[in-house]
């Protein structure tokens, strides 16, 4: 009698235990989100509003500081995730390099500083047809990819420095260092730019001044 209750009590407290974490599963589904999911909801919004403005702004200088705004609330995404290294990444190499360079390039370029009317093609229905499909094709292709992809949990954590080293530096060499001189090549393109236009200056300024002396001489 004494192995019946015991093993009864032990069915109990396993269909009790069940019958909490379905309850617990249910309370946290997709109708009752918990703050993290809240904050990565009005964060993505924020994120989202940022990038639009980005591509819309006829101001270049006000598109680059848009685009800090659309990344850093890329790496707050990432934070919220728990891909701590990501998020710092992305701070450290697209807000604080990448932007800084656009920045130079406008400079160097001297570009304009108000609103440009050479900023708008005139193609924008077509650009966001373009976009829009290339973003549901983007979707379409993670969800596909990852809808039967678990995460183990009891292993090292997803974003931390160890498996993002193996991953990047073992399946994504080549992209790393194609970005690396792509960027080069803009900052390269950046310097001639500059150049020639500091060239053809001192061109017309000299042929002025080679007019004026002549004036003069008759």
């Amino acid at each position: 009698m004494s192995l019946a209750a015991a093993a009864a009590t032990v069915a109990h407290t396993t269909t009790t235990a069940a019958s909490a974490t379905t309850t617990t599963a249910d309370t946290h589904g997709f109708l009752s989100p918990t703050g993290v999911e809240i904050a990565f909801l009005l964060v993505g919004l924020v994120t989202l509003g940022a990038a639009i403005v980005t591509v819309t702004t006829r101001q270049l200088v006000h598109a680059a500081l848009w685009l800090v705004v659309t990344l850093g609330g890329l790496a707050v995404e990432y934070l919220l995730l728990t891909a701590e290294f990501i998020a710092w990444v992305q701070v450290l190499i697209y807000v604080g390099s990448v932007v800084v360079l656009l920045l130079f390039g406008l400079m160097l370029t001297r570009a304009p500083i108000g609103r440009s009317p050479d900023a708008d093609s005139g193609n924008r229905w077509a650009a966001l047809t373009v976009a829009v499909a290339s973003a549901a094709a983007l979707v379409w292709v993670v969800v596909d990819a990852f809808r039967a992809t678990w995460i183990d949990l009891d292993g090292a954590a997803a974003g931390s420095t160890e498996v993002t080293g193996k991953a990047l530096f073992q399946n994504w060499v080549l992209p790393f260092e194609a970005l690396s001189v792509l960027l080069l090549a803009a900052l390269v393109g950046a310097i001639v730019l500059s150049r020639k236009a500091k060239t053809n200056a001192a061109d017309t300024a000299t042929g002025g001044k080679a007019d004026a002396d002549k004036e003069r001489a008759r």
